[in-house]
């Protein structure tokens, strides 16, 4: 990659992922977990730069809960990227975060970077590289990059990106389009015009841009990101990091970047996808990336069963899970708690925890 040392990677990795209960607890969150292949979510996203950027190039913010275990999980880089925020307050000040700590690592304006969520699913990291190098050439010039998904069917668990005209990019590989604006997740119907269209892309997520340009984006759209950004990069550069953020962090606003930036600025340019993607978000994820068995079931662990098809069944080598005429079922066995729920009601897993969080007795399967 072009003019790597002075290229960040920063990876988000700070939420619980509840749709994953009971596997997902607030101890030991997906981005842990080793849902797909042999490692975790988080140790599959920064391997994807492992020959492309130094270790120190390579920032994760996370929980302050989650910071041992990942340093655990990924000895390569320096302890002190491995940040852990005091409380969550939504992705708009872990990026205010993010560009604190770029900024005290590059010491220059221009330094650009990559933010990226820890629970997508990308094999081809060859041509995910590939768009990111494009992008950051884009990003170069004060421009802010998402990257969006060409999607494949009319999803309303997605938000959209308007794409206006193609633009020019740095190479042929990479198309861009200017944004013609951020399209919070719509209803079927809305979600059916949008495919028919053509011309919208899933938000990913994933943003490109430099510190210098995301920096003024706070500065004109949301100021108290802009004012959170000076204190944390002062705190980082006087060595004072943690004492300050608990502080900082519980005068912030609690708002998305969708929110606070992207549906706002002028100069967002779309780098459509030219990779394979799959936003892990719940146990649904599992039928894109594992061959289903017998009467399309998806099984991990040991499982026996009858007239069952259509499920997603999820344990371990010492538990049986029998079942007899089911269909369209999640089951999913751990030592202390087993759910079992409808398919098409996976995205209410996270409901149910948050129910459980409302029960003192039942807190300690959270």
């Amino acid at each position: 990659m072009d003019h790597a040392d002075n290229f960040y990677a920063v990876v988000m990795a700070g939420g619980k992922g509840e749709r994953f209960w009971p596997q997902s607890r607030q101890s030991h969150p997906k981005q842990l977990l080793r849902l797909i292949g042999n490692l975790t979510l988080i140790e599959q996203t920064v391997e994807r730069f492992d020959g492309v950027l130094k270790p120190e190039n390579i920032i994760i913010i996370t929980n302050r809960d989650y910071v041992a275990p990942m340093q655990s999980l990924l000895p390569k880089l320096p302890p002190e990227n491995i940040v852990g925020e005091p409380v969550g307050r939504d992705t708009g000040p872990c990026i205010a975060l993010a560009a604190a700590l770029v900024k005290a690592k590059a010491r220059r304006d221009d330094a650009v970077m990559v933010m990226l969520p820890s629970d997508h699913v990308i094999r081809d990291t060859v041509s995910l590289l590939d768009v990111i190098e494009d992008s950051a050439a884009v990003a170069a010039d004060d421009k802010i990059v998402t990257i969006g998904i060409n999607p494949t069917f009319p999803s309303t668990g997605y938000g959209y990106i308007q794409c206006g005209e193609q633009i020019a990019g740095p190479s042929p590989r990479t198309r861009f389009f200017q944004s013609l604006g951020f399209k919070e997740k719509p209803d079927a119907e809305t979600a059916e015009k949008f495919i028919q269209s053509q011309n919208y892309r899933w938000n990913s997520g994933m943003f490109i841009w430099s510190y210098r340009s995301i920096y003024a984006a706070f500065r004109q759209y949301a100021p108290p990101l802009a004012d959170l950004t000076d204190v944390l990069y002062q705190a980082v550069v006087a060595g004072k990091l943690d004492g300050e953020l608990m502080s900082a962090y519980e005068k912030s606003p609690r708002i998305s970047i969708d929110y606070a930036v992207m549906e706002k600025v002028k100069n967002a340019i779309v780098a459509e996808c030219r990779f394979d993607w799959d936003d892990v978000g719940s146990w649904t994820a599992l039928r894109n990336q594992i061959r289903p068995e017998a009467n399309n079931n998806i099984v991990r662990g040991l499982h026996e069963g009858i007239g069952t098809d259509d499920c997603i069944i999820v344990g371990d080598a010492k538990h049986l899970i029998a079942t007899v005429d089911v269909h369209d079922l999640i089951i999913v066995h751990t030592d202390d708690a087993t759910l079992v729920c409808n398919v098409r009601s996976a995205q209410k897993i996270k409901e149910l925890v948050q129910l459980l969080g409302k029960k003192p007795e039942l807190n300690k399967f959270m």
